[in-house]
């Protein structure tokens, strides 16, 4: 018997239910104020004619996340700091071993990510020959008492929560690598690029309590926070500060700042000593933040279709409902093994730098000794990746500064998951620019120890790493 044309037994499956990718857990957040005083060494471009801090002109802070499955279970820490990168992985290990010991804390279970200002103090082994090198090793000592307290903080605050993302845009971010007008030998500018197509994809993660309570809000954007530079005199978190004070003025709740894949992405207008218009690139994240937030649905809520409403038209109606976040929690560390540059020693690079009279050029040459330190004198380079599971999202990131092009190919593999990609996490290091960049006279392939290939190499190890995590 032929099924009735009218009857349910033909009914269109149900449309798909609109749910933001969620995870439901324990969190705990909390902050503490990491700003140097006024007279800190805190010089960080060739270009700078002095080296110490003269004013504050927002504070620097540090975040601490923690998350869980549950009460009893083994916590993940994730801390967001105002400061920009540091001078050799040995400082960072030496670093992160001392807070692991002190938290009891495995390395897997730490991230600590860098906003990656470049107006304030260097995250370094000090000379004291430097002008304010006693301030700047005074702060560095208070760093580890810092974060040691204000994850314990996290801790004591954890407390049951839902994480969900949604998907939003910017524009502050553009592309900045210029070919430069005025040679003839097709170099490369550090600076906007009115061609560039950059990727303006925003997420934004909400956390709320089991009533609804915004506890904390997550913000992942690739954009370098360059927009104060050599003219600046000024500790600063550059257009970060303004973001978080524009997000919580309405929120209530601490905004934590995920620096994205913003290897060729900075503002349009940049390089500049005037503070406010880092506070105008912050207030336009920090809209573009608030805006996508609006768009989200209730916490704790999808929406499922309802029913069919006649009216003049015939109406889909859609209604909420409770949601069903996963509580799926998964860690992976992994590394990968990058080709490297042939360089001269660290030894030859320091001989070279000390017979250099040209200030910027002094700086390029320090810059590259601490790199060749910092990776050795071998051909290859063992390159820690490291990726988290937190119900339907996935993070992933490194201590290099992949192009966004890594960001977009792994979200364009796994459209079905929210990809959060991170720079700078656990160290600082080098660019990993695209192959065919490394054909031409431009600063992040010249700056990077790492060989043509390797960002190449990096999306298959994050690619493999995410689908390890995901199978779990």
């Amino acid at each position: 018997m032929e099924p009735s044309v009218t009857g349910k037994t033909n009914l269109m499956p149900q449309p798909k239910v609109f749910a933001h990718a969620a995870f439901r857990g324990q969190f705990g957040v909390a902050r503490v104020d990491i700003t140097p005083p006024v007279g800190v060494y805190a010089r960080n471009w060739g270009a700078a004619k002095h080296d110490v801090a003269e004013s504050i002109h927002r504070p620097l802070n540090l975040t601490a996340m923690v998350l869980s499955e549950s009460a009893d279970s083994y916590p993940l820490v994730l801390l967001d700091a105002d400061l920009g990168w540091w001078k050799t992985p040995q400082t960072f290990r030496s670093f992160q071993t001392s807070l692991l010991e002190r938290l009891q804390l495995l390395p897997s279970q730490l991230l600590f990510a860098l906003s990656h200002t470049h107006a304030g103090p260097p995250l370094m082994e000090v000379d004291p020959s430097l002008p304010g090198s006693e301030p700047l090793q005074a702060w560095m000592d208070g760093l580890l008492d810092s974060a040691v307290t204000v994850v314990r903080e996290a801790l004591d605050a954890s407390q049951p929560a839902n994480l969900e993302w949604h998907v939003g845009k910017c524009e502050l971010a553009n592309v900045r690598d210029l070919r430069d007008p005025q040679d003839g030998n097709d170099r490369y500018l550090c600076g906007f690029d009115p061609e560039g197509k950059p990727d303006d994809t925003l997420l934004v993660g909400r956390v709320t309590d089991p009533a609804g309570k915004t506890l904390a809000t997550l913000v992942n954007y690739a954009c370098h926070p360059t927009t104060l530079a050599a003219e600046n005199r000024a500790i600063s978190p550059d257009y970060v500060g303004a973001m978080r004070e524009t997000i919580q003025d309405v929120t209530g709740a601490p905004a934590l700042f995920l620096l994205g894949a913003c290897g060729e992405l900075a503002p349009r207008y940049q390089y500049v000593g005037d503070p406010e218009v880092a506070d105008r690139h912050g207030r336009q994240l920090g809209f573009a933040a608030l805006a996508t937030l609006s768009d989200m649905e209730p916490p704790g809520t999808e929406l499922a279709f309802a029913e069919a409403l006649e009216s003049g038209a015939p109406l889909a109606i859609w209604k909420h409902r409770p949601g069903t976040p996963s509580a799926k929690l998964r860690v992976i560390q992994r590394s990968v093994e990058l080709p490297l540059k042939d360089w001269p020693s660290a030894e030859e690079l320091e001989d070279q730098r000390v017979a250099c009279t040209d200030r910027a050029l002094e700086e390029r040459l320090r810059r590259r000794r601490d790199i060749r330190r910092s990776v050795g004198n071998g051909s290859v380079f063992s390159l820690p990746i490291y990726c988290w599971q937190f119900g339907d999202a996935v993070l992933v990131g490194c201590c290099c500064e992949p192009y966004s092009c890594l960001q977009q190919e792994l979200r364009k593999r796994f459209q079905g998951t929210t990809v959060v990609v991170m720079n700078l996490v656990n160290g600082s290091l080098g660019y990993l620019p695209p192959a065919p960049l490394y054909d031409q006279d431009i600063y992040p392939v010249w700056q990077t120890p790492f060989e043509r290939g390797s960002l190449e190499l990096v999306i298959q190890a994050m690619t493999g790493v995410v689908e390890d995590v995901l199978s779990q």
